[in-house]
């Protein structure tokens, strides 16, 4: 759920603490393998192929 989305100010507040987290994950992440991480379809495509070695569309064909 998004920021603005949120009901309450409660989930607002946490909406936020979490985009904020993911955020700096991925910097870290990034910092760690020395390049930025995909955006996306690419982002989804590689992280799907992490997994397994498949792509996603191969996985939906078995």
């Amino acid at each position: 759920m998004g920021v603005e989305q949120a009901p309450t100010a409660k989930g607002k507040q946490a909406a936020k603490g979490l985009k904020q987290a993911a955020a700096r994950d991925e910097r870290k992440t990034e910092a760690e393998t020395g390049r930025p991480l995909r955006k996306g379809a690419d982002r989804f495509e590689e992280r799907s192929k992490s997994s397994d070695g498949k792509s996603a569309g191969a996985k939906q064909k078995d």
